[in-house]
């Protein structure tokens, strides 16, 4: 949880503001449609808008602390939710034909929730940079390498966590590890 300190400096603004408009959400969402187009507004249906529905109705019915769910204990049932989400997505994607890099992404993505689901049951790794860290090397994998250059905003987005004090610098390392390696393995596996 973000100390009153952390969050009302200007640097602590500045990390509220990083963190929230570089949300899993909004990664996951913008980046399926980059690489899917329309089949990728269906695409972020599942992976993306249900998923966080859910999260958000947790937040209001009092079972969620927060729409980023900072304690890792809250995690596990929200995690299970938006995997079996992304699996409904993934089957239907499969079923209609889409796009092959479209399946590729969808399957990272949901290889991605399971490894966090399994490792934040133990540990609090940071989904934030294993989302980002995921969409750089998609990017580049997609559109080319001068996509590298988000790697500015992913380290932005892990300074953002560590400012809030939501994760620790290890958290945050260890999350755009497993994304990265996941992105890489699995996307270029699948495509």
């Amino acid at each position: 949880m973000p100390t009153t300190s952390a969050s009302d400096s200007i640097s602590g603004r500045a990390a509220r503001v990083v963190t929230e408009v570089f949300a899993p959400a909004i990664l996951v969402a913008v980046l399926l449609v980059a690489v899917g187009r329309w089949w990728g507004v269906v695409a972020a249906l599942f992976c993306s808008l249900i998923p966080f529905g859910y999260i958000v109705l947790g937040v209001i019915r009092g079972r969620l602390t927060d729409h980023h769910i900072d304690l890792r204990e809250q995690r596990r049932i929200p995690l299970a939710f938006g995997i079996a989400s992304v699996l409904t997505g993934l089957t239907l994607l499969v079923a209609v034909r889409a796009p092959r890099d479209l399946i590729a992404l969808v399957s990272a993505g949901a290889v991605g929730l399971g490894v966090c689901a399994t490792v934040n049951h133990w540990w609090k790794m940071s989904i934030h940079t294993a989302v980002a860290a995921g969409t750089v090397v998609i990017l580049v994998l997609v559109y080319g390498h001068q996509w590298w250059l988000a790697l500015l905003v992913l380290a932005a987005i892990g300074w953002s966590r560590v400012r809030l004090g939501a994760h620790t610098v290890a958290q945050v390392l260890v999350g755009a590890a497993v994304g990265a390696s996941i992105a890489a393995s699995v996307f270029t596996a699948l495509r």
